[in-house]
């Protein structure tokens, strides 16, 4: 099936039920020759095309276009706590070939160079996969959208200018090698956040002595997001049109479930709705700066804190809200006074 932007019809009639919130991350199989902000566009223009209206949609990591696989989607008050879900770790399965280095380290550029890659056995690969293993340092690809000076590198890429680059710290927990055939390296890879894929493949071929690039990448999983639980843009579309798009959609609470949970009472939750700091003994003992998610005992999930200093409190610190969340809990509450108003009519 062709998966291009233009291949996924419209449709003037769309459904979703009437003033249903649509609050959550949509876990996204993201096809090959879209871009990430297509796929966000699309995925608006549907629930805009259905009663929902107008919807903040957003996105978790970006995928290039080229790569299939995991790209999760934040809908509506989801989009304040995409970056929480942007921190976790990433899956990836890549396929390196060895002997072609390109101008934009992956099978989308200008072959820059080719030398036969034969004489590489796995034995080769796999000790030279063991040294990216680990905390390494890349430096940003110039077909990127990496800020210097204030302007995406990718835009100095296109007039044919280079720009000095400094190296970052990205963390490759897992690298292991798959298969081998021929030129193509089949990798598993399992990343921190700000990881080029690309640019790994380009530098273990640096280091193999023939170059490579990045001849094919499918994303496996994003923290809790995998491929085995993720939807097509087709069933996306059939979902709105029939008015279960919340079938399809993971809770924010879900989605931060690596975050440490502080459940609050009424009280509690009021004063966070309203930002104000919890006190350290609403919680257990926490380092500072780790986030938390805050929810009530109803699964509500009201903020995302952070620990900090407070010298005030007896212990030392508190729970310092950063993020609130609190419209989502509000609708709920309105959806129940509504349901309990028309029983008792």
């Amino acid at each position: 099936m062709n998966h291009s932007p233009a291949a996924i019809p419209s449709s003037s009639s769309l459904a979703l039920s009437e003033g249903t919130p649509i609050i959550g991350f949509l876990n996204l199989d993201k096809p090959a020759g879209w871009t990430s902000h297509d796929v966000v566009a699309r995925v608006r223009g549907l629930l805009r095309a259905g009663s929902a209206g107008s919807v903040k949609v957003g996105h978790v990591g970006t995928l290039d276009p080229m790569a299939t696989g995991v790209l999760p989607l934040c809908l509506g008050k989801a989009t304040k706590a995409s970056r929480y879900v942007t921190a976790e770790r990433k899956r990836y399965r890549a396929v390196m070939k060895l002997g072609e280095r390109t101008e934009t380290q992956d099978a989308t550029g200008t072959v820059l160079s080719s030398v036969p890659a034969e004489s590489i056995d796995r034995e080769r690969i796999e000790a030279v996969c063991a040294e990216f293993t680990g905390t390494i340092h890349q430096v940003p690809p110039m077909y990127s959208a990496v800020k210097v000076g204030g302007a995406p590198l990718y835009k100095a890429a296109r007039a044919g200018r280079v720009v000095e680059r400094a190296p970052r710290a990205v963390v490759i927990s897992l690298l292991r090698v798959l298969a081998v055939g021929g030129p193509l390296v089949t990798l598993d890879v399992e990343c921190s956040k700000g990881t080029y894929i690309r640019t790994l493949c380009a530098d273990i071929g640096d280091r193999l002595g023939v170059g490579a690039h990045l001849y094919r990448l499918q994303r496996l999983s994003v923290g809790p997001f995998t491929l085995e639980e993720a939807v097509t843009l087709e069933q996306v579309e059939a979902a709105i049109r029939s008015g279960a798009i919340g079938a399809l959609l993971t809770p924010v609470d879900r989605a931060l479930e690596h975050l440490p949970l502080v459940l609050v009472d009424a009280a509690a939750a009021e004063r966070v709705r309203h930002g104000a700091p919890l006190p350290a003994a609403a919680a257990p003992p926490l380092p500072i700066g780790q986030d938390v998610r805050i929810r009530t005992a109803q699964g509500d999930v009201l903020a995302i804190g952070v620990v900090a200093e407070a010298p005030g409190d007896p212990a030392g610190w508190n729970i310092r809200i950063d993020t609130v969340l609190a419209e989502e809990t509000l609708l709920h509450e309105r959806k129940e006074m509504h349901r309990k108003t028309r029983r008792e009519a």
